[in-house]
């Protein structure tokens, strides 16, 4: 305990983090693990719905439009809006038109998620190296076949890339979906009259960690399904500088 006391704000915090303590309005108990652990459960439900959701709409349409070598404008024109548009903005409109509670917050967060995949997915796609495409074409392939065997495997670097950025930034923004009624880890940080400032800074670190771990496992994550001769850079895997096995059965 004096180690913590001595840390000062800090360590009222992991004290806040580790034991309940009595809220600053009285009659409850807020605050511990147990509190703590449900309120990061709650979290990653609403993180782990919207980046899901962003994930199959974007990830098909970005993949397609990377394949076709079109739908540029598009890609960007939704990477620059989903940067401009704040996102308490965002969940102030769909409060205001859909309500509050958890699917409307979802939305809004799957609308903030989806431009890092899109763009991520359509870049990774038609940054391959033409002369694969064309060599794998060459040997018989149907186009869908040098989506799958060809261009996902080249793009999987900058598509990971992509989701790590979603992720971290629904992972953040979650932090605002209290003000729609749906309770976070951003409880703590909005109700500063029931937790405190030592609650407000315990939740800051829990999300804090959160994000560190998402950017490690997916991190994690993307090298494992990379390709090993691609383990290199995004812009080396995309230049393609092998062509991937045929599987049996493919067209020759």
């Amino acid at each position: 305990m004096s180690v913590l006391a001595a840390l000062g704000l800090f360590g009222d915090a992991i004290d806040f983090l580790l034991h309940a303590q009595e809220s600053r309005t009285g009659g409850e108990q807020v605050g511990g693990l147990a509190d703590f652990g449900q309120l990061t459960l709650e979290h990653l439900a609403v993180v782990g719905a919207s980046v899901a959701l962003a994930a199959l709409i974007a990830l098909p349409l970005g993949l397609t439009l990377g394949h076709l070598r079109r739908g540029g404008f598009l890609a960007v024109t939704v990477a620059n809006v989903g940067r401009a548009v704040p996102s308490l903005a965002l969940i102030a409109v769909f409060v205001a038109f859909l309500g509050v509670g958890f699917g409307n917050v979802t939305l809004a967060l799957t609308l903030l998620a989806i431009p890092p995949i899109l763009t991520n997915a359509y870049v990774g796609v038609t940054q391959v190296d033409r002369e694969v495409v064309d060599a794998a074409v060459g040997q018989g392939m149907t186009g869908a076949q040098v989506l799958r065997e060809i261009e996902l495997p080249l793009a999987l670097p900058l598509i990971f890339g992509g989701l790590r950025t979603s992720v971290v930034n629904v992972i953040a923004t979650a932090t605002i979906a209290p003000l729609a009624g749906v309770v976070t880890l951003g409880d703590p940080i909005i109700s500063t009259s029931v937790y405190g400032d030592a609650g407000k800074l315990a939740a800051a670190i829990v999300v804090a960690l959160l994000a560190v771990v998402a950017e490690v496992g997916l991190a994690a994550a993307q090298r494992a399904v990379t390709p090993r001769p691609l383990r290199g850079t995004p812009a080396l895997a995309a230049r393609g500088r092998f062509l991937p096995r045929r599987r049996k059965g493919a067209i020759t």
